[in-house]
Formats: C-alpha cells, sequence, structure tokens
C-alpha cells in the first residue's frame, strides 16, 4: 500500500480502497440515512485501531479529501468519519451548523467548548445564548447564518490547537466555504481570525480582510470573551451593524 492510500485508509476512506473488504455507505431512498452494505468477514483481527491513527495523515491527504464531496451533506459525512488525531482524545464530532434559510453571512470560531463537546453542537451555552442575542438583535437567527468551527474536536483540557492540528480541519473549513458561498464571513475569537482573516485580533478587530475577491471577513471577539468583559460589547455592535448593512446589497 503507497503511502497515500495508506493516509486514506487512516482517515477513514475505508470505501476507497477496496469497496468488497470494507462495504460501501449508500444512502436509503425513503428515509435518507446512511446504511452500509457489507461483505461477509474474512477475519476477525482489526487491521488499524478505529479511531487513535498509527501515524500522522498528511495535509494533503485532507486536502484531497475535503475536495470530493460535491454537496454540504456528504462533506458532513466525510467530517464525521474523518480520522483526526484529536478524535481519541473527544466524546463528539462538533459538526458546522448549516443554517435552512441562509443569507450570506457565515460564523466561524475558534474550538468546540467543552459546551459543544458534550451537545456535539456548535456555540452552544452561554456564548451560543449571548450569540443569539447578537443575532436577534440585527434581525437574524441561527436558521440564517452558517456556523463552523475551526476545528471539529475540542482540544484535550481546551490547549490551543497545534498547527498540524489546524491543517488537518482546515481543507474542510475552506469546502465549506465554498458549498455556501458566503459573501460575508464573521470570525470570533483570536485562532480564526489568525487562520481565516490572517489579522492579529487585538490589533485589527473588526477591520475588513479579503479571503477572496467577492468574500469579506471582518475579526470580532468571541463571545466568551464578552461575557467576561462586557465593556468590549460596543465594538462588536458596530461591526454586526455594519454587517446588517452590507447584506442588504448582497
Amino acid at each position: 500500500m503507497n503511502n497515500f492510500l495508506q493516509d486514506l485508509y487512516l482517515a477513514g476512506v475505508k470505501w476507497e480502497l477496496d469497496e468488497t473488504a470494507f462495504g460501501i455507505a449508500r444512502q436509503d431512498a425513503e428515509s435518507g440515512a446512511l446504511a452500509t452494505t457489507k461483505a461477509p468477514r474474512v477475519a476477525t483481527t482489526a487491521i488499524v485501531p478505529p479511531i487513535s491513527p498509527i501515524v500522522q495523515i498528511a495535509p494533503e491527504t485532507a486536502r484531497a479529501m475535503a475536495a470530493r464531496p460535491a454537496t454540504i451533506e456528504a462533506l458532513l459525512r466525510m467530517i464525521m468519519e474523518f480520522n483526526h488525531p484529536l478524535r481519541a482524545g473527544v466524546t463528539n464530532v462538533v459538526l458546522p451548523h448549516i443554517a435552512s434559510n441562509p443569507n450570506k453571512l457565515m460564523i466561524i470560531t475558534d474550538i468546540p467548548s467543552s459546551e459543544d463537546d458534550a451537545s456535539g453542537n456548535i456555540l452552544s451555552g452561554p456564548a451560543g445564548e449571548l450569540l443569539d442575542k447578537m443575532l436577534t438583535a440585527i434581525g437574524m437567527s441561527r436558521e440564517n447564518v452558517h456556523i463552523t468551527p475551526l476545528l471539529f474536536w475540542r482540544t484535550p483540557g481546551g490547549r490551543s490547537p497545534t498547527e498540524a492540528e489546524i491543517a488537518l480541519s482546515r481543507p474542510f473549513v475552506d469546502r465549506i466555504i465554498e458549498l455556501t458561498e458566503p459573501r460575508i464571513i464573521l470570525t470570533f475569537g483570536t485562532l480564526s481570525a489568525a487562520n481565516i482573516a490572517n489579522l492579529d485580533l487585538m490589533h485589527h478587530h473588526g477591520e475588513m480582510a479579503t479571503l477572496v475577491p467577492d468574500i469579506k471577513v471582518f475579526p470580532v471577539y468571541h463571545p466568551n470573551y464578552l461575557i467576561l468583559k462586557p465593556g468590549a460589547k460596543q465594538a462588536v455592535w458596530t461591526v454586526l451593524q455594519n454587517i446588517q448593512n452590507m447584506l442588504k446589497s448582497v
């Protein structure tokens, strides 16, 4: 097995290697649920542990995987199955929230919180409650806004993720952006500001950056920071009002 195929296997893409041995994920036409057709087992010993990789998956493999799904639903299934090293230490994968009635705004936040990890929902708990109030203040709700974390798994103890951990997750974030086509991205926290807007949040809060020609990015403080520092809410409110006005013309 060459290195690229080994990476795919370790990343959880078993059907890419052998449809007969590993089974093919299929979608039930009536229920929409995924079903798996498997061939008879020919061995009882696992070749590779299902969660903790024995070698580091290459970022090139993650990019190749993320480029394949043509729909957001297929991409979310791939994220659920992706064998990122952080999966070994968490309970849940925290998937992006995909709005049912999107208005061209996306929020990209930092790593999942402990509440997110416990519930499997991004921006839950007190931070989520504050987010809901922020959106309501500009006439929006989660039904209108896509939300994705920079990483889909919480780091042990909530530590800062390594560059290698982000590099394996970033291709999926980029593909989410491609498939949902937002016109404005609001980043929450220092990590997403640095990785998406390429800005130092503390020195460039609220400054507009350009991701690609037709996508503008605004970095702002994370809701958790606003809970600790209520005086910073005014700066975020100004950015939200600016975004509200911009969305009227996109």
